[in-house]
């Protein structure tokens, strides 16, 4: 055997994005001590650009040692308890999985459905709040990544909070890439996932509670059923008031690599950021018009900029068009999830994937496939 060189891609699939030199440097760096001084000083700074990317003031804000999946765990185990009803939005794959983790957790999960490729219904969501009075948290996914798919969070939330319950929020594919506004919305628990519109490698999940979750938290009558995701737990690692408990050991090199991707999102503001990913969809969406090609759902603003999920004409070899983007392009697109497979693919400019550049070469690329395919 000998070391692994990995082939140069063009990553423009629903994640991973594309890692910046910078951020990969980043990585390079020595390793040091978990409870290292220098370490605790980086992740009170990482906190800080964590709460500037998603507008908030919580304390307990931090990145999860594991993917965006662990994120979401993190805030059910955390919030649900034995017993609990949870309304479940589920207008793609990604809201199914919250409903398994509600579940799993031994509550009962309420399901408001909508069509995949369309916003979570407001009135629906109102209509289940009202028929289930006493729920303990309304959950759904902000940026629907297997449908591109964008819901009104701001409403949702407040939705929530008028009927007593917590919200959990899905930011994993809409963290960087345009408006989270975890304070301005009020909501309670998100989570995101770093390789996506932050652009660093996958492997940590920001995650963000409210005061009001915190203390949800703290007043469980049943203990976390999950050891390494208890925030009760992992709050006296990441609190920097006081002395650090040991937790568990951090992914160092990832928190320097996180570290690094958003001093880049810092530096480039995060309004000059959203501005960017919506030019670039615009961008695309211009190029595949003049090939013939549609985007899934409608143009009322409920479409993500960053996840774009294209119609596959009648005819074409869905699978042959991705395997020759890759073979002979080195691009990567994603195929359909659910009842969407074989019938999307899924165009991801997230973060440093998303740039005028790479924009012209897929939709070069995608014209050449085509023409082979019809």
């Amino acid at each position: 055997m000998q070391s692994f060189h990995p082939p140069r891609r063009l990553l423009l699939g629903p994640g991973p994005s594309d890692v910046p030199r910078r951020i990969l440097d980043a990585l390079a760096r020595p390793t040091i001590g978990h409870l290292d001084p220098a370490y605790v000083g980086m992740m009170e700074e990482l906190k800080t650009l964590l709460r500037y990317a998603f507008k908030t003031a919580n304390p307990l804000t931090i990145p999860v040692s594991a993917p965006g999946s662990a994120g979401m765990e993190a805030c059910f185990v955390n919030l649900v308890e034995p017993g609990d009803t949870v309304i479940v939005c589920r207008n793609g794959v990604f809201g199914g999985r919250m409903r398994e983790n509600v579940v799993r957790a031994g509550a009962s999960a309420v399901m408001v459905d909508d069509e995949f490729g369309r916003p979570v219904d407001p009135e629906k969501v109102e209509a289940a709040l009202r028929a289930n009075p006493g729920a303990k948290a309304l959950a759904f996914v902000h940026a629907e990544t297997s449908t591109g798919a964008r819901s009104d969070a701001a409403t949702l939330c407040r939705l929530a909070r008028e009927h007593g319950a917590l919200s959990i929020v899905d930011t994993v594919t809409s963290l960087g890439g345009c408006e989270v506004d975890v304070d301005g919305w009020g909501a309670d628990a998100v989570y995101s996932g770093s390789q996506k519109c932050l652009s660093a490698p996958p492997g940590l999940s920001p995650v963000t509670f409210s005061p009001r979750a915190t203390e949800t938290v703290k007043a469980r009558k049943v203990p976390v059923q999950s050891w390494f995701l208890d925030m009760s737990l992992v709050m006296a690692y990441w609190d920097g008031t006081g002395g650090r408990s040991y937790h568990h050991t951090a992914p160092i090199n990832m928190t320097y690599a996180l570290h690094e991707s958003l001093l880049i999102l810092h530096e480039e503001g995060l309004e000059a950021a959203w501005a960017r990913h919506q030019a670039n969809h615009e961008r695309l969406r211009a190029g595949l018009q003049t090939m013939g090609l549609a985007l899934l759902g409608d143009d009322d603003g409920a479409r993500l900029p960053q996840l774009n999920p294209v119609v596959v004409p009648e005819g074409v070899d869905e699978a042959g068009v991705r395997r020759a983007l890759l073979d002979d392009h080195g691009i990567e697109i994603g195929a359909g999830l659910g009842p969407l497979a074989g019938k999307i693919w899924r165009i991801g400019l997230m973060g440093a994937s998303s740039r005028p550049e790479a924009v012209d070469r897929l939709l070069g690329a995608l014209a050449q496939a085509l023409g082979r395919s019809r």
